[in-house]
């Protein structure tokens, strides 16, 4: 008796996404630096995103909102109404964000609205945030919890109310700085930091922070202590420990003085002279990588 074919595909196991890094996954991005930041740097913060007509067309006119975190660190949820919330900070990622929050906003907004969205760990090639949004400067809004995550009629959900609980004991004080976009000033127990992702090329900014180490101006004031800098999706983020028990207007004028000098050295160019040479080698022993 011959062997019946089995048809294509019934019973094979399916085929292995291959992940893919990508070093700067918000490049093109108008506030890439503001999306480093709110992945990284911000407890909790909220922008509302445009769609390209497309899908406009597609799925109507949705709200949409990015979210730096969603209850359970969910990559998506959506509302009775309609709303769509997309996470920034997720346990299950690829090496692309850009890539994986894009599967997430379409995700939801194919879902019926209210139910639980599903994405795929590794959602191999596909639009990228870059593909999908009208972009431009993120309108950015700060939290001091997650209470944005509830409606009206919504706390009684023991899930997400355990889940907000715990997210917003964990939470610490934050401020957005108007002196320098992506800045953020934050108090963790009992120390204060200030922390700004440049949006500069990665090795111009090494080169200018060498520069103003060099020239013993790397400090924010004399109270203060350049802590290091670490590296977060292909830009710097330097870091400075500051007093704790002056509040976050107090560095709002020395940040805009860091930020001149650092435009004006980055501006000189040039090579360094082996004074600078040794402090960018000191800096970068003291830098940490964020992937």
């Amino acid at each position: 008796m011959s062997k019946r074919r089995r048809p294509a595909g019934t019973g094979s196991k399916p085929a292995k996404v291959r992940d893919i890094f990508v070093a700067r996954p918000f490049e093109g991005l108008t506030d890439e630096a503001e999306w480093i930041a709110l992945r990284e740097l911000v407890p909790a913060a909220t922008a509302p995103l445009r769609l390209i007509p497309d899908l406009v067309s597609e799925f109507g006119e949705r709200p949409v909102t990015l979210a730096t975190v969603l209850p359970m660190a969910w990559p998506a949820m959506t509302k009775p109404d309609g709303r769509v919330f997309i996470g920034l900070q997720r346990h299950i990622q690829s090496g692309d964000p850009s890539r994986d929050l894009a599967v997430a906003l379409l995700r939801a907004l194919g879902a019926v609205p209210g139910e639980e969205v599903t994405v795929p760990g590794t959602p191999g090639p596909g639009p990228r945030l870059q593909d999908i949004l009208v972009d431009g400067p993120l309108d950015i809004t700060m939290h001091d919890g997650f209470g944005f995550w509830l409606d009206e009629g919504q706390g009684n959900d023991p899930e997400v109310g355990a889940s907000l609980e715990r997210a917003n004991a964990s939470i610490y004080p934050t401020v957005r700085m108007a002196a320098a976009p992506a800045a953020y000033w934050c108090k963790v127990t009992d120390k204060a930091h200030m922390r700004w992702v440049l949006a500069d090329d990665e090795d111009a900014a090494l080169d200018t922070l060498a520069r103003l180490s060099a020239g013993d101006a790397l400090l924010l004031a004399e109270n203060t202590r350049f802590a290091g800098m670490f590296r977060a999706h292909g830009r710097l983020v330097p870091v400075w420990d500051l007093p704790a028990d002056q509040p976050a207007e107090t560095w709002e004028g020395p940040l805009a003085d860091f930020t001149k000098r650092f435009a004006d050295s980055l501006a000189t160019g040039g090579q360094l002279t082996p004074e600078e040479r040794r402090a960018r080698q000191g800096l970068i022993g003291r830098q940490l990588t964020l992937r």
